[in-house]
């Protein structure tokens, strides 16, 4: 298996694989402050929800290192990193882990109060790392968790990209698929290619390509004719936040599939680790969705595909109700049939 890193820190910078360029370029950006980061957060050059948490915790450390030495009292640099935390929350306000990650290096710099600047941005560093490191380990086992739920030989379908390129490195997903594929289940995977961003076409299929696992492009509007066709086994997708009640949100086209693969009885599954949920939400109807550019839709890479001066509306989230999912999988076990109290006791559970 051929090892992606769409998220490096060496140290001093944080490199990020530059998600547009792909799969045509392997471009790394080197950022050296937080403004550098959140940029590459709201262009996408980084995306998924995990990755987006990895990479504002790391926001966070170089913050932190611009600011500690010009401020001498805690108070104000706790203040000063709370600014930041805010304006990279508010980028992306539908992913849950971009508010968990820089939320994680924040409570940490509270509990350091009294340390010395270096001892603080030591601590805080490792903090980073840790959560680096935790949601490889995280994938992973949601990985081993939900390869048990994949028969052999399987069709499955996926949207958009939950793979390495949307984490530190392994998927929720992708990371189902990839742990079946290397246990040897005979996997055939189908990519829908995820408009208007194209993350199904462009980084789903390059990944699974790059790792030698069988895969099938099609247009997102085909999803119907292959589950109708009894060509699917099965669907998984990733999650960018989950409600309390179960309630999916994830990227636009989500819940098409969902009700889609409950006509025709395919089972329909959802892998995201348990710092997805948002307990705070009730349901599914609290959850803020994105709205990104026009420009999105109207032009593929700046050139124009539609009418000069035509609206569009480009949501970039849609919510799939908890009715439709068969199975969360998460790396504290399968979440079946997911409701509130199934959601409560999983997420009690200490691995």
């Amino acid at each position: 298996m051929e090892k992606i890193q769409p998220i490096i820190w060496d140290g001093e910078r944080l490199l990020l694989l530059d998600q547009r360029a792909l799969p045509l370029n392997e471009i790394y950006i080197s950022c050296s402050s937080a403004e550098e980061v959140g940029e590459c957060i709201r262009r996408m050059a980084v995306r998924g929800a995990p990755a987006i948490g990895v990479a504002a915790a790391f926001a966070m450390v170089l913050a932190a290192r611009q600011i500690a030495p010009s401020l001498e009292k805690d108070e104000a640099f706790l203040d000063k990193l709370a600014e930041t935390g805010t304006i990279l929350k508010n980028i992306r306000p539908t992913a849950v882990n971009l508010s968990w990650g820089t939320d994680q290096i924040l409570v940490k710099a509270k509990s350091l109060l009294g340390m010395s600047p270096g001892e603080l941005l030591e601590h805080l560093e490792n903090t980073a790392l840790n959560i680096y490191h935790d949601d490889i380990s995280v994938n992973k086992q949601i990985g081993e968790y939900g390869a048990a739920l994949i028969p052999s030989p399987c069709s499955i379908l996926t949207h958009c990209n939950a793979g390495a390129l949307a984490t530190a490195g392994y998927g929720t997903a992708l990371g189902v698929i990839r742990s079946a594929f290397f246990s040897g289940k005979d996997i055939h995977v189908f990519a829908d290619e995820t408009r208007p961003f194209l993350q199904g076409s462009r980084l789903t299929a390059w990944e699974l390509q790059k790792e030698g696992i069988p895969v099938t492009l099609i247009v997102d509007s085909a999803a119907g004719y292959f589950l109708s066709t009894g060509q699917i086994d099965c669907v998984i997708v990733g999650a960018d936040r989950i409600a309390a009640n179960g309630d999916v949100a994830n990227k636009i086209g989500t819940y098409t599939l969902a009700v889609l693969a409950e006509k025709h009885n395919v089972p329909f599954y959802v892998a995201a680790p348990v710092s997805t949920f948002d307990l705070s939400a009730a349901a599914g109807g609290s959850i803020v969705v994105e709205n990104r550019s026009e420009a999105e839709v109207t032009h593929l890479q700046e050139v124009a595909i539609a009418p000069p001066g035509i609206r569009a509306q480009n949501p970039s989230f849609d919510i799939t109700p908890a009715q439709l999912i068969r199975a969360i999988i998460t790396e504290n076990g399968v979440i079946v049939n997911p409701n509130q109290l199934n959601i409560s006791r999983t997420l009690a559970y200490e691995r």
